[in-house]
């Protein structure tokens, strides 16, 4: 049997990851002396009521190996493969931990670390794509491994934010540090490319008119898509009308098989911040 792990900034929904019966390792983010685990139940609204009130950004930290031992232990002793995913390197160290817990459990050569080079619903397509070819019961996890290595330079991911200063605090990109200075009224889509985030197009106006924008720049790439799916994710804090715009202009494509409606957990939310929102999907170019 192969089981498939994945650190908690997939934010893939509750009803995806039973259905993939996918088993989360979460980060945490700290609120002063407040360390919280990231999730599905984590409180969104009160870490934006404690950065308000402390006029600060929390920080986030992955989980430590011993974290992870204890999520794995149940795959060790069922004798199963394990396939992890996990946010770029670049930003966290969560593979790492979880390479350095399967080493603790001697289980290292049952155990095959995904890498994303992404966040968010980047991860999890990636996600997605493994469990579906792990259902299909003729690769060993070893041959998924491979297959998903190939889809990674194939993941899009971008985001527009409606606040720099969680992006400018948390330090994760430091095209924003040069934008920050200057960036009166602009609203940058953030672009991950190389497992790293950079700052793409510089959008002004409305944030409806910027989301209309925003996907139009998409467009191009969207036609061209995996048709299997795309991701509409958003932060706490957008508004329903830039959330009932993407969702319509990507329903307008008559493209797609499905249209996934997620929000971002705990981690990404703490380094976007409120108003942050994104088209996630699989290119069928490189």
């Amino acid at each position: 049997m192969i089981r498939i792990y994945a650190d908690s900034t997939n934010d893939l929904t509750r009803e995806l990851l039973e259905k993939y019966n996918v088993r989360i390792v979460p980060l945490y983010v700290r609120m002063g002396d407040d360390s919280r685990p990231d999730g599905l139940d984590f409180d969104i609204e009160s870490m934006y009521a404690w950065s308000d009130e402390h006029k600060s950004t929390p920080t986030t930290a992955a989980f430590s190996p011993g974290d992870a031992e204890d999520a794995l232990k149940d795959a060790v002793d069922a004798g199963d493969d394990v396939l992890f995913f996990g946010i770029s390197t670049e930003i966290s160290s969560s593979c790492n931990s979880f390479r350095i817990a399967a080493a603790n459990l001697d289980w290292s050569d049952h155990t095959f670390v995904v890498d994303s080079r992404s966040l968010g619903n980047g991860i999890g397509i990636l996600i997605i794509k493994a469990a579906e070819m792990a259902k299909e019961g003729n690769m060993s996890a070893a041959e998924i491994w491979l297959e998903i290595e190939k889809l990674i330079p194939k993941v899009r991911v971008s985001f527009v934010v409606d606040t720099l200063k969680y992006l400018y605090r948390g330090g994760r990109c430091s095209a924003v540090s040069a934008l920050a200075s200057s960036a009166l009224g602009i609203k940058p889509k953030i672009i991950m490319s190389g497992g790293k985030m950079t700052v793409g197009a510089k959008y002004r106006g409305k944030p409806e008119v910027v989301c209309k924008k925003y996907i139009a720049d998409l467009r191009k790439g969207l036609l061209r898509a995996d048709k299997e799916m795309v991701f509409v994710y958003h932060s706490v804090g957008t508004s329903e009308a830039v959330c009932e715009i993407m969702k319509k202009e990507v329903e307008d494509l008559k493209y797609f098989e499905n249209i996934y409606e997620t929000v971002a957990g705990g981690i990404i939310s703490s380094h976007c911040g409120p108003g942050t929102y994104a088209i996630m999907y699989l290119d069928t170019e490189e």
